[in-house]
């Protein structure tokens, strides 16, 4: 009888040990009990910037009043997460969509500019709230094999989205080059940014966010004079953004111009960029404050990612819709059709082209970088130095890049399909990046009080399964037309009853975890005797 009496206080024990881990004890979450001073951090207490006010510490439950001096300081984090919506594939969707389907998708890409913009501020959401970003939240949420799983699905979206910008980037040198630097070539210098990354973290982050602001500047210059040359209707362009159009013809350049705006590495990278600021999540005052400027902050960020991406529709919607090339034009012929369709002019268009395709691929194969170390740091628990992962990061992609151009150097068609074989991939990991995110964001126990409520955990279940959806019809477009031959068509059936078999696990594990606190709350009651 004792020994049962025993048996019964040591699961008791347990499941109070149990709820003091996934329970907050306060209206904040708490920190992890698995992270101590040896975890991974996404920033080290001495390189976050530090938010000076002259509130008292008593203050800090309430929300500061606003001030432009703080915004700017906030200011930085959503301009490198903006960049995933300007890197080289996404602006061979908008040439597309817009050389296919004239003006008619820029509704679409407005409002998939919005759902990006909600999914982006959730991630930001998790990382100010916890003081953890999203992959270290997933290794002490999951198993060891699933946290395994996701990390290796993230670091395969982050190796697709990475040769596509490095190739971007050695298409623009090869551009600029007048063809003297041939793609394997720009490769290699592409990959020297690896090092310009590491020699400008050494400066701060300031520095750094200050070189993308520039970055961002010269995309921006660069497609708004091609836009200012090209010309484009007003009026067609007022109809295609206010007027929801959608033809059986453009669907394919539909589901990528909403394909293109989840990547799976930047959700990730969005929550633990946050965290360069010096915020206590223990005090809600200052970690609300954090969440507001970091919303207006995302928001003018994408806006001006939105402009950009609208330049680059309208350009090749004007000079190519209707035309023979349009189902031709891609990447690496847009710098020539577009110099044969508009000229030369005082500084020829096809290097206006390559300045604004050279500043999308540098900039978005850093901010690559960054997001691989996060990734990698976070799952794993790996504490290195910082120049030895990023280079790490930096090899997995750069290998089959290399081999990439060296394959593909004389070949458009073929550069073309491995595009849309990579925007596959990169669409295929899309559910472990969202799903982990949403089903964390709306849990009490890890969010505390900035939990997201009932409403919005809603909207952005929807916008998850909308974006998924739409994936999911890119996926089955695109393999009815590429999967030929028994057994590769049995190893895609396969792989594909595996994929939803783990996405399936994740959603209810999600759900199986909210059913749990109950229960734990009453074992942590009957122990203490309350």
């Amino acid at each position: 009888m004792s020994s049962q009496v025993a048996n019964s206080n040591d699961e008791e024990a347990a499941r109070y040990d149990e709820s003091n881990r996934l329970l907050p004890t306060s209206h904040s979450p708490s920190p992890s009990p698995c992270a101590d001073e040896s975890d991974e951090v996404a920033f080290e207490a001495r390189e976050k910037i530090l938010i000076v006010d002259g509130a008292a510490d008593e203050d800090y439950d309430h929300v500061p009043p606003f001030s432009w001096k703080k915004l700017w300081l906030f200011t930085g984090p959503g301009f490198l997460m903006s960049i995933a919506f300007l890197d080289p594939g996404n602006l061979e969707g908008d040439l597309q969509a817009g050389a296919i389907a004239g003006y008619s998708l820029l509704w679409l890409l407005m409002w998939a500019t919005a759902m990006g913009l909600l999914i982006q501020m959730l991630s930001a959401r998790v990382g100010v709230a916890t003081g953890r970003h999203l992959a270290e939240l997933c290794r002490e949420e999951y198993p060891n094999w699933a946290r395994l799983v996701l990390w290796f699905m993230a670091e395969v979206a982050l190796i697709g989205a990475d040769i596509q910008e490095v190739i971007g980037s050695a298409i623009a040198i090869q551009i600029l080059s007048r063809g003297v630097l041939p793609l394997w070539a720009g490769v290699l210098i592409t990959a020297s940014d690896c090092f310009l990354f590491l020699f400008l973290e050494n400066y701060g982050v300031r520095k750094l966010e200050a070189v993308f602001a520039v970055l961002i500047g010269t995309m921006a210059l660069s497609f708004a004079w091609m836009f200012g040359d090209a010309a484009p209707s007003g009026k067609e362009l007022l109809k295609g953004i206010l007027i929801p159009r959608l033809g059986s013809k453009t669907i394919r350049q539909a589901v990528g111009v909403v394909g293109c705006v989840i990547m799976p590495h930047n959700v990730f990278l969005h929550s633990a960029l946050v965290q360069s600021r010096k915020i206590d999540p223990q005090k809600t005052g200052r970690v609300q404050e954090a969440l507001n400027y970091y919303s207006i902050e995302s928001s003018v960020a994408l806006f001006i990612s939105f402009m950009i991406n609208l330049f680059v529709t309208t350009v090749f919607a004007k000079g190519f819709y209707g035309t023979e090339q349009a189902s031709s034009v891609g990447l690496v012929n847009a710098g020539q059709h577009l110099e044969e369709k508009y000229g030369g002019g005082i500084f020829p268009i096809l290097y206006i082209w390559g300045i604004g395709l050279l500043a999308a691929g540098q900039s978005s194969t850093i901010t690559g970088t960054y997001a691989g170390q996060f990734i990698m740091g976070g799952f794993l628990n790996l504490r290195l130095k910082k120049w030895l992962r990023a280079l790490i990061t930096r090899s997995f992609a750069i290998v089959p890049t290399i081999i990439v151009a060296i394959v593909f150097n004389t070949s458009e068609a073929s550069l073309d399909v491995l595009n849309e074989w990579l925007n596959v991939l990169q669409s295929i990991q899309i559910p472990f990046a969202l799903i982990p995110l949403l089903t964390l964001v709306a849990k009490e126990q890890v969010m505390g009080v900035f939990k997201i409520g009932p409403v919005l955990e809603r909207l952005a279940w929807t916008v998850a399964v909308l974006v998924i959806l739409i994936n999911g019809y890119l996926l089955l477009d695109f393999f009815v037309l590429e999967v030929n031959g028994l057994l590769f068509g049995f190893l895609v059936c396969a792989g594909t009853v595996a994929y939803i078999a783990f996405i399936v696990y994740l959603i209810s594990r999600g759900t199986a975890l909210s059913s749990t606190w109950p229960s734990l709350e009453l074992s942590k009651s009957a122990y203490t005797g309350n």
